[in-house]
């Protein structure tokens, strides 16, 4: 399934968490954290009162809460929101 985001909404793959520490002590999937970062699959036009300032490739920041989860087929599942729940561009 394709999916284009209209006006302000942008489609994003959040990045898995780390499974291991920098200590290396693995983290077990009941004490992970909500992927809180991922990288913009599509963006819309925007509207009229606000641009588009994402665009496909980016990589972003987000609200632990933000968002409506999508399942694309095949276990792929993405996010969609709107452009004002992203915190910040990771460059």
């Amino acid at each position: 399934m394709k999916l284009q985001p209209l006006a302000d909404r942008v489609l994003i793959r959040p990045i898995a968490a780390e499974e291991v520490t920098a200590s290396g002590i693995i983290i077990p999937d009941s004490a992970k954290e909500k992927p809180l970062k991922g990288t913009v699959l599509a963006a819309g036009t925007g509207t009229k009162d606000e641009e588009m300032v994402v665009k496909e490739g980016d990589v972003v920041l987000y609200g632990k809460y933000a968002g409506t989860e999508v399942d694309l087929g095949a276990g792929d599942k993405v996010l969609i929101m709107r452009q004002n729940e992203i915190l910040a561009i990771v460059k």
